[in-house]
């Protein structure tokens, strides 16, 4: 039934693509945060929904009316070098088979980026994305919240497999960039019955990641926790949730979790650690001696063998940072930690000039909860090997059009002082024609 129910709904909206390209952005943005046909469990998990949308939004694109011009941002710029740097590093991979692969689901979310680049650029559009990004993960932080609950937090919470937040160190990452999203939808939505509603999900969805049991989530919640707080313009509210979700925590969740917890003071003589260090290290000894280093899903026996201290103890990257030096050298690290400084400042400047007046105050509040998203992104990721995740590539879209459309409010209102200036066009004269009589 859950077959039939998301097929009938993904492609019920397929006509409202064609008839504007820019749902097909939020459409395929949902498929691919939330997933929903990998909750199926007949034909539906394996139906290629994404790129049928994808397709169709590409089709509607092109022979629509919008706008087709790309904003070449430093951001933009950037993903673009990065693109092509790893398309030769996939060229001169250890795994070319496994590499290409990758390589595709790489560029079929960039594409998807650049498309939302093009079709998102105005208020109303972007608050429709933060919209669907936020739901479509806060749907597993309400699930995972109440299931944390209700099993007093013995058990892992995770997201459908196959997927990028199918582990629970990924469902915990995830969670943690998404709080800051539902924030800004707190901070700028005007219906109490909603306003409180997003409460109650950010408070689930802050359990929902401590109930992944993933330390790497709870390093990153803390970080951005905090900087959660610095950021908010209400600290008082901000200080009460945080509260809440830490007497919940000691609430609910068993001695078991807090065991686990207090293995990060003694991480030296923890085996899961050891392993993420050696695989660090052969990360760091592959790029050395390899300048395009190995190329995607390069993290295996045969490089271990070669590169690692203990050859034996084969881990994935379990890094962003050491994912991206392994499998794309020094070269590939410095672009994706350029993208990110960028953006960052890019959102820095946003939050500047969108302070200045109380009618942009909307982009200085989204640029800051961004922040925030990145923050806990930089943090927990550098125990997560998930340097490819889409939400984090649609952040970094979400600060580009935020500064596209704030310019462009900016100056909008100087046009209207122009327009109302300038001296009225005169009439014109009508000739005079007369009969012959």
């Amino acid at each position: 039934m859950r077959d039939i129910a998301i097929t009938a709904v993904v492609f019920g909206l397929l006509p409202f693509i064609l008839w504007r390209p820019h749902i097909g952005v939020l459409v395929w943005t949902w498929l691919g945060l939330m997933n929903p046909h990998k909750l199926a469990y007949t034909f539906a998990p394996t139906m290629p929904f994404a790129l049928i949308v994808a397709v169709v939004t590409l089709i509607s694109l092109f022979v629509s009316r919008e706008p087709k011009k790309i904003p070449w941002t430093r951001e933009s710029v950037t993903i673009l070098v990065l693109l092509a740097w790893m398309t030769v590093t996939t060229i001169f991979s250890v795994y070319p088979d496994l590499a290409w692969f990758k390589w595709q689901q790489v560029v079929k979310i960039q594409l998807m980026i650049f498309v939302s680049l093009i079709l998102m650029q105005s208020k109303e559009r972007l608050n429709q994305l933060i919209w669907v990004i936020a739901m479509s993960l806060a749907f597993y932080g309400v699930k995972g919240g109440i299931f944390t609950i209700v099993t007093g937090g013995a058990f892992h919470v995770k997201g459908p497999e196959g997927t990028f937040i199918g582990g629970d160190n990924e469902m915990g990452m995830a969670l943690i960039m998404t709080i800051p999203l539902l924030r800004y939808l707190q901070l700028t939505t005007r219906r109490v019955w909603i306003n409180q509603g997003l409460i109650v999900v950010m408070i689930l969805c802050a359990l929902a990641a401590v109930g992944s049991q993933s330390r790497g989530a709870l390093v990153g919640i803390v970080a951005m926790g905090t900087f959660l707080w610095l950021k908010s313009r209400n600290k008082i509210v901000t200080a009460l949730l945080g509260a809440i979700v830490v007497f919940l925590v000691y609430t609910v969740m068993p001695d078991q979790w807090f065991a686990r917890m207090n293995t990060i003071n003694i991480y030296e003589q923890d085996a899961s650690v050891k392993g993420r260090i050696n695989a660090w290290t052969m990360a760091f000894n592959l790029a050395k001696d390899r300048p395009f280093g190995a190329g995607f899903d390069s993290f295996r026996e045969y490089m271990f063998s070669l590169y690692a201290p203990n050859p034996g103890d084969v881990h994935d990257s379990h890094s962003i940072y050491f994912q991206m030096l392994g499998h794309h050298g020094f070269v590939g690290l410095a672009l994706f930690l350029l993208l990110g400084v960028m953006t960052w400042l890019t959102a820095s400047w946003v939050i500047r000039h969108g302070r200045r007046f109380p009618e942009h105050r909307w982009a200085a509040d989204l640029a800051a909860m961004v922040q925030v998203s990145l923050l806990g992104y930089a943090t927990a990721g550098a125990f997560l090997g998930i340097a490819y995740f889409d939400l984090y590539y649609a952040l970094i879209t979400v600060v580009v059009l935020s500064k596209i459309v704030l310019i462009s409010e900016k100056s909008a209102p100087k046009a209207e002082v122009a327009a109302a200036a300038a001296p009225p066009a005169p009439t014109p004269r009508r000739e005079l024609t007369g009969g012959t009589g």
